[in-house]
């Protein structure tokens, strides 16, 4: 018989952490991944001038993606926005640009990730990511997205 246990939000919250601080992953770590991932996404050929026609003031932007991958990493509930709508109203992202977006997360990974686990860690949650934001933005494939708002 399995032992089942019903554990608080907080002790589900403290083994997400314990988890990830195993696989190498804290908040340093997350903040060294962002700033080296967007500094490539500037430079790259086709996602820097779709990422610079959208934002105009890089600093807060990178802090909002520090909260955002410090919640999605560590659970630590420090982001509250709205991605889909924040992507959705920039008619110039194609949906062919999550491919490259990936690519370059997944090398990005792969240089600075402190353990092979850290890198399937944010590469899971990367893709879920990703998928959720093209399938908001542009539908199931076969099945036309409604026109995006804007």
């Amino acid at each position: 018989m399995t032992d089942f246990r019903v554990r608080s939000a907080d002790e589900r919250r403290e083994d997400i952490r314990r988890h990830a601080a195993a696989l190498g992953i804290d908040e340093a770590y997350i903040s060294r991944l962002v700033d080296t991932f967007y500094t490539r996404v500037r430079a790259h050929p086709l996602l820097g001038p779709v990422f610079e026609s959208a934002i105009t003031d890089w600093t807060p932007h990178l802090a909002t993606m520090k909260d955002f991958w410090t919640s999605v990493a560590l659970n630590a509930g420090r982001y509250s926005g709205k991605p889909v709508p924040a992507h959705a109203r920039h008619k110039h992202i194609q949906e062919w640009h999550f491919n490259l977006w990936l690519a370059l997360f997944r090398q990005t990974l792969a240089d600075t990730a402190p353990t092979s686990g850290a890198a399937d860690y944010f590469m899971e949650r990367a893709e879920r990511i990703a998928q959720s934001l093209r399938l908001a933005m542009f539908g199931y494939p076969g099945i036309p997205k409604a026109d995006r708002p804007g």
